[in-house]
């Protein structure tokens, strides 16, 4: 599948950048919302640069009493991305903290927003409510859109892929852009977000029925569970609790598995483990008929699962045995995406007038 770039990616420099957090490994959430588009996008090659950062500091804004939990996930989070098949030959993969340049410019960049504006954002607000901080909301909690905007600037990124829960994210780095090009003059480049067409895979739900697949709920399954744990977890999800027998009619609509079926079944995958069904729609009109009981369903999702996940976790093997193959690619890749951030730092402090020492 080709990712189309609207036309609006086409005027300026293609600069792609994303990232996650490093609180635990990936799931298939990740995998079907953004990591198969990054290996896309990054195949086809239609971009200039693309980089991929581990989002330490983001996630010390809320496990700041835990730097335990996200030091050893950095590791676990690079070793997905490897494993998915992300190749630091075409994209620079990077240590947020590592990156100086990017505290600086979150510095510079407060002082472009008022708390009001931080506190209407529709993705802080919900979050804020989901992590239940109550009247004790960290100040770096609250201010991680401004980081995040010095993420996106540092590296004049034009394309950022995105959910619809990170789009007020990105309007507020828009608004940034904004304010300190009306200041000090065209300096930074304002971001577009690319959103997957596959309005499934923009979030998957949990295994549980949940809206979302969540590390905290533990409705996940990981890129690196094994064959047995998957199946497990596939053989206990949430399906229609009205589809007692097998004759009932069923609901696909609102029904994990087919939702993931939906997201993850190509017709090949039919074609090899479910040759009966030409593809998905024949399958939800038996199951919505009457007449397809749930195991057979779960077990097409598991054949389906185990597709994609045997060669990940055989990339994940070679990469957990080199570990310092794994750091050698970090460390590569934080010092070219320290160089970029410097470059941009330089012409922002010029903008403001606050580079003394460079005359």
């Amino acid at each position: 599948m080709k990712i189309e770039m609207k036309e609006e990616f086409i005027a300026n420099k293609r600069i792609i950048l994303t990232g996650d957090r490093p609180t635990g490994n990936l799931h298939l959430g990740h995998y079907v919302g953004s990591l198969k588009n990054r290996v896309e996008l990054q195949n086809q090659g239609d971009y200039d640069e693309m980089y991929v950062f581990i989002a330490d500091v983001q996630a010390l804004t809320d496990n700041f009493n835990n730097p335990r939990k996200v030091r050893d996930n950095i590791k676990e989070v690079a070793i997905d991305y490897l494993s998915v098949g992300l190749d630091p030959a075409k994209v620079t993969i990077f240590v947020q903290s590592m990156i100086p340049e990017l505290a600086e410019l979150t510095v510079y960049y407060m002082n472009l927003v008022t708390l009001a504006r931080l506190e209407r954002n529709p993705t802080v607000k919900s979050e804020i409510k989901q992590k239940d901080f109550g009247n004790s909301i960290p100040v770096g909690f609250l201010n991680y859109p401004i980081s995040q905007a010095a993420d996106i600037t540092a590296f004049q990124s034009t394309i950022i892929p995105v959910g619809d829960d990170q789009l007020p994210m990105i309007e507020q780095t828009r608004e940034i852009v904004r304010s300190f090009n009306n200041i000090y003059g065209d300096t930074l480049v304002e971001p577009n977000a690319l959103i997957s067409d596959n309005k499934v895979c923009r979030r998957l739900p949990g295994t549980d029925g949940k809206a979302k697949m969540s590390k905290s709920l533990g409705n996940c399954i990981y890129l690196k569970d094994d064959s047995e744990t998957v199946k497990k977890k596939v053989m206990s999800m949430y399906t229609d609790p009205n589809h007692i027998r097998v004759e009932d009619p069923g609901d696909t609509k609102n029904n994990a598995v087919f939702i993931y079926l939906e997201a993850l079944a190509t017709d090949e995958h039919f074609e090899k483990y479910l040759p009966l069904y030409k593809n998905l729609d024949e399958l939800k009109a038996h199951y919505e008929k009457g007449g397809l009981g749930d195991v057979k369903v779960k077990g097409f999702l598991y054949d389906v699962i185990e597709d994609i996940l045997t060669p990940i976790r055989e990339k994940r093997k070679y990469y957990e045995e080199n570990i310092d193959l794994v750091y050698d690619i970090l460390k590569d890749g934080t010092k070219k995406a320290e160089k970029k951030a410097s470059e941009t730092l330089k012409e922002v402090k010029k903008a403001m007038l606050i580079d003394y020492f460079e005359e």
